[in-house]
């Protein structure tokens, strides 16, 4: 009786004791209750493969009620946002500038066709996401059917059957799912990397107190951040030239864009993610936090919140001006349009201005956990 006793007591005074450092160690606590919420309502409200409002461009060239009644069925879909331009020559730019995922065309001679029962309406689809793109094709197929039909109960004898689609694809005419992942996966491999490489390198020294003798010494802040920055900016620059070989010569994925522009472009991201690698490791100074909190803040955000796996457009307003907030969510777009479309050059100035910004806003958060202080 009495060794199970004592059996008790120590028992009890162990939980007692673990209760308390668990309830002290405060970033194993935020992981442990915290991230199973962030997980749920991210998968719940964010991960979605449906197609909504979807922003697609229709070019009237015939101007006859019935070409307007034809596509009036793309303007009461929920999963279609028709955007009507003049020009075929205006809804390519939508496109290339990723204001619209499609084009439908109605050409001049629909109504006369239309009489011989031959009419043909052409779609193109933005192929750079082949998920969305095989997803509105037919959204739009069945709007435009629908439509038709719906012209032939009202007024029999106008026509002799419904219009054909003519279906084609931009920038993945072999509508390859790889050639949509692997860019993506690019960005993905880039953030990973980046942010794990330097996640650690502060935090490493805080915990071994090799930094406060720095402190003693000439040296500034920012020429230390400099000195931990370029060595890693060499290893990510090898990483991303293997990922580019590995692109083009191992999964055949076309590179139509200057490959100077996508190895700078992929610099200047790597540049953000080793810089929030860097601030993580300086803010947190223990290397365990330090690892865990750069996974839930660059690994996971750039998978799930920056269109690698789904159209933006459909995430709710507060998950998406979250992915906003998010570096990869302007880079993602960028890489696959130079990838995929060749130099968008107005797309990489903007994207490239926000990375940059991304990237002065770190380095001075930095910088100032750097400074030459004991805590």
């Amino acid at each position: 009786m009495m060794a199970g006793a004592d059996t008790t007591r120590r028992l009890t005074a162990l939980i007692r004791k673990e209760t308390r450092q668990m309830l002290r160690d405060r970033s194993n606590l935020m992981v442990g209750l915290l991230l199973p919420i962030v997980l749920n309502l991210l998968f719940g409200y964010g991960l979605s493969f449906d197609v909504r409002n979807a922003p697609v461009a229709v070019v009237l060239e015939d101007r006859s009620q019935m070409a307007r009644e034809v596509t009036s069925g793309l303007d009461g879909s929920p999963y279609i946002d028709a955007i009507h331009v003049d020009a075929m020559a205006d809804a390519e730019r939508l496109v290339r500038e990723h204001e619209a995922v499609a084009i439908v065309r109605v050409p001049s001679d629909f109504s006369r066709r239309a009489g011989a029962g031959s009419a043909a309406v052409q779609v193109i689809l933005n192929g750079s996401d082949t998920t969305t793109a095989n997803a509105l094709e037919g959204y739009i197929a069945g709007a435009i059917g629908t439509a038709m039909q719906h012209r032939a109960d009202r007024a029999p004898g106008t026509g002799r059957g419904g219009a054909t689609v003519i279906q084609r694809i931009w920038f993945n005419e072999a509508s390859d799912s790889t050639w949509y992942l692997v860019p993506g996966l690019l960005v993905i491999v880039i953030t990973l990397i980046g942010a794990l490489l330097t996640s650690l390198l502060i935090a490493r020294e805080w915990e071994r107190g090799t930094l406060e003798s720095l402190f003693v010494t000439p040296v500034r802040p920012h020429e230390i951040l400099i000195a931990k920055l370029l060595p890693y900016l060499v290893i990510g620059a090898i990483d991303i030239v293997t990922c580019l070989a590995a692109a083009r010569f191992l999964f055949h994925v076309p590179i139509r864009g200057s490959l100077i522009v996508i190895f700078l472009a992929a610099m200047l991201y790597l540049a953000v993610s080793l810089l929030l690698g860097l601030f993580i490791s300086g803010k947190v100074r223990n290397q365990f936090e330090a690892s865990q909190i750069s996974l839930l803040a660059s690994f996971m955000p750039a998978t799930m919140l920056s269109g690698f796996v789904f159209d933006l457009r459909n995430l709710p307003w507060p998950v998406w001006i979250v992915s906003q907030l998010v570096p990869a969510t302007h880079f993602m777009p960028l890489l696959k349009t130079l990838f995929l479309g060749g130099n968008n050059w107005t797309m990489l100035a903007r994207d490239s201005l926000i990375l940059i910004a991304y990237g002065a806003v770190l380095g001075i958060a930095t910088t100032r956990t750097l400074a030459k202080r004991l805590d």
